[in-house]
């Protein structure tokens, strides 16, 4: 891996960071209403304004990186490429149900139907 490279995943980590602190601090704000937390969730996970959402995002970079794992990996017997793809599942498939589930709580009126 070159040096650029390496140089440019911490810097879209640190922005990632800044983005996620911003979306925390939204989150402990004293004045979010139930409706409210159920819409930030339901954005982190369905972003309906652009495809796909945070979770599916993250789950995409996480194939990504098991895809490329396959492709590499000295014996090609899944031992890296396996765990990222179930990784990646479990931000869509766990993660991102739990998020619904939650927010269909907080505010069932809100749930896009």
């Amino acid at each position: 891996m070159t040096r650029t490279r390496l140089d440019r995943v911490r810097a879209s980590v640190g922005i990632a960071q800044l983005a996620l602190q911003q979306i925390e601090d939204d989150l402990s704000a004293d004045d979010v209403d139930q409706a409210q937390l159920a819409a930030i969730l339901r954005e982190l996970q369905e972003d309906v304004d652009v495809p796909g959402g945070l979770f599916p995002a993250l789950a995409q970079l996480v194939t990504a990186a098991a895809r490329r794992a396959e492709q590499i990996e000295p014996d090609r017997d899944g031992d890296a490429s396996g765990p990222l793809h179930e990784a990646a599942a479990l931000l869509t498939d766990h993660a991102g149900q739990r998020l619904n589930w939650a927010a269909r709580s907080l505010d069932p009126q809100g749930d896009p139907e």
